[in-house]
């Protein structure tokens, strides 16, 4: 494709979702307009269009029901059809603090808008709303047949704990039928895959409010997939020249002052803890204890690079609205890496570590993989040298891997530029899983420093690296991108013996302790259930293989497979399975 003509499908598609905005934004007014008509002594906040859809925040005189959105719904659709200009005014300050007098949430917005900003107001109907657009001309360009409301969820008003609880209504909004109904059947594929409804359904976590919320407890059957990763990740880590730190889970305020944590991210810490008449503070980060061990001897640059990995779990104090499953958590596991290098050894260093992030990521089944790039902000930190060759080493390592990538000129950190890699899943979402991250700050707050070729002090280079982000949220990412059914290498339970009668119980425990000793993750259903019922439930956990043993399979030494996907083989020689079983997971293949 030219560049002609990347340039006009960019541009098409820039106009759809210019229109899709359009659409959604005037939904949502609409949807306002129909709510203040059931209820009019409500109070209303903003209400924004977002990714596949839109939603409004309501101060309403009772709660909603799901019946609720029904009525909503058909007054929606008989305010689209009277085709209602949306007619946009500018008005004076003044003006919009007096009509919107009976608006609380209004009156505060308006009075925190800088002296001098243009005030635009939106009127439709009955109903006006203080609004910068765009909308649709009129309700007549929205198709009554293409929206849906989806959803009511309580929301803080700005998204604070200690403001009103808000009643908010999620919906979606297409150019057509036919695009909705696509999306629906979308979302019920998302709410089957659900990490939180399969891992209640495959019991592999749980998270308990009452015991402190967004912490992770990791059942049985989950933790041995978790094992599962942090041997893979380990032994790759091995091969690739990292060594292996652990570090304390808290420190003292002096280690959270110098690495800047306190000064930049005090609200996403837990408070401190005192203790010996010192302050302590649980860990955000794990890079300040890796420099702790770095400065405990000098260093020549004959000893860099240092590749140092850590499984570190830490703690970071989330808003309790903003917690969800295993996605947004307070207590997690970082695959934490630092390399400590050389100018000379920086670019060598990144294309490794990009090679080595594709590697992992490629492994665990994600094969659409996009680069992101961000590169110096206006305000940072660090020699313009420096930030000019740790951008070049990002952009020839990606350049190297062949890989699609964008460039946020001026989005790095103050503090260093970064490679993100996003992966799509099996439905085709976006997650930010590997970074890739140049630090000069710390290095320079903890006067890290190495020895030339000259016997001159240097300072190291720093990167940052996490492959996985972390154990928990990547872990919710696999659920959902396998639907549970993980390949078998990850599977919790590969493998199910399951007796077709009581009569094969005895070579049915022979296989079942051959396969244990062979290293497979294998159960024995020897329960009094009819044989239909043992495979309906091997199913329903997604164990990539049921051996049925019964009188042929007993005599001759053999086994008989059900696969997950109902395939099935008969009379396969138990030493042959095991073999073709291994051969499955050391090539990471799904069966």
């Amino acid at each position: 494709m030219s560049k002609k003509d990347i340039k006009a499908a960019e541009s098409k598609a820039d106009a759809k979702e210019e229109k899709l905005h359009r659409i959604r934004h005037s939904m949502a007014h609409v949807m306002a307009e129909a709510v203040l008509q059931m209820f009019p002594d409500g109070k209303v906040t903003i209400g924004p269009a977002i990714e596949n859809g839109f939603y409004y925040d309501f101060d309403l005189p009772r709660s909603l029901k799901e019946e609720d959105l029904e009525d909503i719904t058909l007054r929606m659709q008989e305010i689209i059809k009277k085709g209602l200009s949306f007619e946009r005014r500018v008005i004076t300050r003044e003006d919009a603090l007096e009509r919107f007098a009976d608006q609380p949430y209004k009156v505060e917005l308006i009075n925190e808008l800088p002296e001098g900003e243009e005030i635009s107001i939106y009127s439709q109907g009955d109903f006006t709303d203080l609004c910068r657009g765009p909308h649709v001309e009129s309700t007549s360009k929205l198709n009554p047949q293409s929206f849906k409301l989806l959803s009511i969820a309580g929301a803080y008003w700005r998204g604070d704990e200690k403001r009103p609880m808000l009643q908010r209504i999620y919906g979606t909004a297409w150019t057509n039928p036919k695009d909705l109904r696509l999306y629906l059947q979308q979302l019920e594929e998302l709410e089957k895959r659900d990490h939180r409804k399969v891992g209640r359904e495959l019991d592999l976590f749980s998270t308990h409010e009452e015991a402190g919320p967004g912490l992770v407890y990791w059942h049985p059957k989950g933790a041995r997939i978790r094992v599962a990763i942090e041997d893979f990740w380990r032994e790759e880590h091995r091969k690739n020249g990292y060594e292996f730190l652990f570090t304390p889970h808290v420190g003292k305020s002096w280690l959270w002052e110098t690495s800047g944590h306190l000064d930049f991210y005090a609200e996403g810490m837990y408070p401190e803890m005192i203790m010996d008449k010192a302050n302590y503070y649980a860990k955000p980060m794990n890079c300040p204890f890796h420099i702790m061990i770095y400065k405990t001897n000098k260093h020549s640059y004959r000893e860099l690079p240092f590749r140092w990995a850590e499984l570190g779990t830490v703690y970071r104090y989330e808003k309790s609205g903003t917690l969800h499953g295993l996605l947004r958590v307070r207590g997690f596991t970082q695959d934490d890496a630092h390399i400590f290098c050389t100018p000379e050894q920086v670019e060598d260093e990144i294309l490794e570590v990009l090679r080595f992030s594709l590697h992992m990521l490629r492994s665990f089944g994600f094969k659409d993989i996009q680069a992101y790039l961000s590169t110096m902000p206006e305000k940072a930190v660090g020699d313009p040298d420096q930030w000019k060759l740790a951008e070049e080493s990002l952009r020839k390592a990606i350049e190297a891997e062949g890989l699609e990538y964008e460039v946020d000129e001026g989005g790095g950190a103050f503090y260093g530029p970064k490679i993100d890699l996003k992966i799509k899943d099996a439905l085709g979402r976006s997650w930010q899983l590997s970074t890739v991250q140049f630090d000069f700050n710390e290095p320079e707050r903890f006067n890290m420093t190495y020895t030339d070729k000259s016997g001159a002090e240097k300072r190291p280079y720093m990167v940052h690296r996490a492959l996985l982000g972390s154990l928990e949220r990547f872990f919710g990412v696999l659920i959902e991108h396998y639907g549970g059914a993980f390949p078998v290498w990850l599977a919790p339970t590969q493998i199910m013996v399951i007796p077709v009668a009581a009569a094969f119980e005895e070579y049915a425990d022979t296989v079942y302790r051959q396969l244990k000793e062979a290293g497979f993750r294998v159960d024995l259903d020897d329960s009094d259930d009819r044989l239909n019922a043992k495979i309906r439930n091997a199913q329903q956990d997604k164990i990539p293989y049921m051996l049925i043993l019964g009188e042929k399979e007993a005599e001759a030494g053999g086994v008989s497979v059900r696969f997950r996907n109902g395939k099935q083989e008969n009379g396969i020689p138990l030493n042959d399975f095991i073999a073709r079983t291994n051969s499955v997971i050391s090539d990471k293949k799904e069966l």
